[in-house]
């Protein structure tokens, strides 16, 4: 599928302004994806199809969840969580994607995992750092993701563990997880 396809696809699926921050996160991790090395093609398919499913009803998300035997935990968390691997699930059906790499990338990027490939740090980070996001302590994560990808990763992490504890919002157990990997495998600390 071409980039005019697939952006073709996801605008009739979200707002203006979601397709505006598809656009900003789709360039974001196509230059992410150049300075590290990953699959370009595969980073910018995963980009614009990131929110493929944010404005379905929730009472479709959550049957999705359900009849696809996804984490059943989600449903115990903010349903903000939900359109990534519901997105998944529907970008292989409606969209005929079936890379795995793809459809992981687009999966996690809300809540990331432990043991992340490349491809899912790229479009969980390009969606933080996109040029259209302004709040505090996305410069920095903008700054660091020019030098080291896993530090910026962390540094996004910290940054979205901290603001919903600060507004005493449950953290998804997976972002944790993910939090926890990469501070462990990671050789430089913040």
């Amino acid at each position: 599928m071409n980039r005019e396809e697939a952006l073709q696809l996801v605008k009739a699926q979200i707002t203006e302004q979601r397709y505006i921050h598809t656009l900003g996160v789709t360039e974001a991790a196509i230059d992410l994806a150049k300075r590290y090395g990953a699959d370009i093609k595969k980073a910018e398919l995963a980009a614009i199809f990131h929110d493929y499913a944010k404005f379905r009803p929730k009472d479709e998300m959550k049957e999705i969840i359900v009849s696809q035997k996804m984490a059943p935990d989600l449903l115990e968390y903010h349903s903000e969580l939900w359109h990534a691997p519901v997105g998944a699930y529907l970008v292989e059906k409606e969209a005929g994607i079936t890379d795995w790499d793809i459809l992981d990338a687009i999966a996690y990027h809300t809540s990331g995992r432990p043991g992340m490939t490349l491809l899912e740090k790229i479009v969980y980070l390009a969606d933080y750092i996109e040029p259209g996001r302004a709040f505090p302590g996305v410069d920095e994560v903008r700054e660091t993701a020019k030098k080291n990808l896993d530090l910026a990763v962390i540094e996004a992490l910290r940054n979205t563990v901290a603001f919903l504890m600060s507004r005493k919002q449950t953290v998804y157990p997976d972002t944790l997880f993910t939090y926890n990997d990469l501070i462990k495998n990671t050789k430089e600390k913040i």
